[in-house]
């Protein structure tokens, strides 16, 4: 492995290994110029920045990881608004001593996840920073006459439906606080779903298409997200604990870190699980986990949450 750093090779070659571990045939120009949007169509678009210490860290996850995280916490939005992901940019602010192993690293990981929805990375930016800095802005395509899933249209009488697992990211970061990489291997599919969530692509779209009216993801906590869907819709959710109850392998991660596991449930985000409202069955690929109200806020089984806390920027 070559132990050459981006500010020994400057900021030329170090974007040249970049397009490398992520090549595109439009990417390489001042701006990148997309084809046009089919007929009735809009464009969405939506960035998230991640930190090195707050957000990841280098000694729990590959560069790869890192570029695939930045890449479903993006897409995701996209998708909860029912729209489709076409590209990528990136930002990439690092110190001079960065490896450039690790920025090719997180190009090829956004490449790696981004290649799933047909996307690719299509340019962006390289800068110098005291600390390792990556955002991403992603782009995608809304099609049709239907309005966007947004968060103002859940209606009294709908279900509440999830596409994706609650909890695991939340439980593979307190293993990876608790023991470093030195986790219980049988635990190693929570660690991984931290590192990167899974995200099932196209689910936004399909529920869209049958009739979904409101859309998030669960990426700062179950009941902070639903809450804002909840205000927003001047509506109540009320969640069946039956359906979000922790499953095997988060009740033996609370076993073992000797923690209660419907925290992370409640409280836990980066899962990136899409949570929408329909008044329909269920979308191919979700399953019921609640229904909607009148009222405010959020409930389960008709009861306040044991717990609502959930991940705030300051």
């Amino acid at each position: 492995m070559s132990k050459l750093t981006l500010g020994e090779i400057g900021e030329r070659a170090a974007i040249a290994s970049i397009i490398a571990a992520a090549p595109s045939s439009i990417n390489g120009d001042d701006a990148a110029v997309l084809a046009a949007p089919a007929p009735n169509s809009r464009t969405v678009a939506t960035t998230d920045v991640l930190v090195e210490g707050r957000h990841f860290r280098l000694d729990w996850s590959s560069p790869e990881n890192i570029g695939e995280k930045a890449i479903v916490q993006n897409f995701a939005d996209i998708e909860a608004m029912g729209a489709r992901p076409i590209a990528a940019l990136l930002g990439l602010a690092a110190p001079a001593d960065t490896s450039v192993e690790i920025a090719a690293g997180i190009a090829h990981g956004i490449q790696k996840r981004a290649s799933l929805y047909n996307a690719e990375l299509i340019g962006g930016d390289l800068t110098e920073s005291d600390c390792l800095v990556v955002s991403v802005t992603a782009l995608g395509i809304l099609g049709g006459s239907q309005p966007p899933l947004t968060l103002d249209a859940a209606r009294p009488g709908q279900h509440l439906v999830a596409a994706g697992r609650i909890g695991y990211s939340a439980a593979g970061l307190a293993l990876l606080q608790a023991c470093g990489t030195d986790y219980p291997q049988g635990l190693a599919e929570l660690v991984q779903a931290h590192r990167v969530p899974e995200l099932n692509p196209g689910r936004g779209v399909i529920a869209r298409a049958a009739g979904a009216t409101s859309m998030t993801d669960n990426s700062d906590g179950l009941i902070v997200d639903l809450s804002h869907l909840a205000a927003n819709s001047r509506v109540m959710i009320n969640l069946f604990s039956k359906e979000i109850a922790p499953d095997t392998l988060l009740m033996e991660a609370g076993k073992f870190l000797g923690e209660d596991p419907w925290k992370w449930v409640l409280c836990g985000g980066e899962d990136h699980t899409l949570l929408a409202t329909t008044a329909k069955e269920a979308p191919s690929g979700f399953r019921t986990i609640g229904s909607v109200y009148r009222g405010r806020g959020v409930t389960v089984d008709g009861a306040a949450p044991k717990y609502q806390s959930g991940w705030v920027s300051f």
